[in-house]
């Protein structure tokens, strides 16, 4: 399904790299290329992060949600230049600022990504990403982005 903006998983595993356990997101509910993307993280208690974050009272970590923000981000930067991620073509975190973590996330939350692009200049894309459970922000973030070029990843990026 990709009518409209919308994407399954299908879709999304087409258009970013990340697989299980690390992919974060589960539905695009909207993306306008060059604008903004709307997407879902449905958090259940089988999320492998919950056994030791934390046993007694399950809480998601603020890096996956960061994490998962950025993923939509990735959808949202593929969709604007119109390109499929390849073993050629990837995105990577350059920055993060200003991230606030104002409410945990539990299992059975439905996380709902918004990530819209700021700018971008000279091969780094910057995004304001916040998440929401139940229209209530939970998580808010700046993030920049740069592509891989030829084998050559950005400066700033450990991965």
């Amino acid at each position: 399904m990709e009518e409209s903006g919308k994407m399954d998983i299908e879709a999304i595993m087409r258009q970013l790299p990340h697989r299980y356990p690390f992919l974060l997101v589960d539905r695009v509910l909207e993306c306008v290329s060059g604008h903004h993307v709307r997407a879902l993280k449905n958090v259940t208690f089988n999320e492998p992060f919950f056994p030791g974050h934390f046993p007694h009272r399950p809480v998601m970590p603020g890096v996956m949600i960061i994490e998962a923000l950025a993923q939509a981000a990735g959808i949202l930067a593929f969709k604007t230049v119109g390109v499929v991620p390849d073993t050629e073509t990837r995105f990577y975190f350059v920055a993060i600022d200003n991230a606030r973590f104002r409410k945990p996330v539990e299992p059975g939350d439905q996380l709902v990504l918004n990530v819209t692009l700021k700018r971008a200049f000279k091969g780094i894309w910057k995004f304001h990403g916040s998440a929401e459970v139940d229209a209530v922000e939970v998580a808010s973030a700046e993030i920049m982005v740069a592509p891989e070029t030829k084998g050559h990843k950005p400066k700033g990026d450990p991965g």
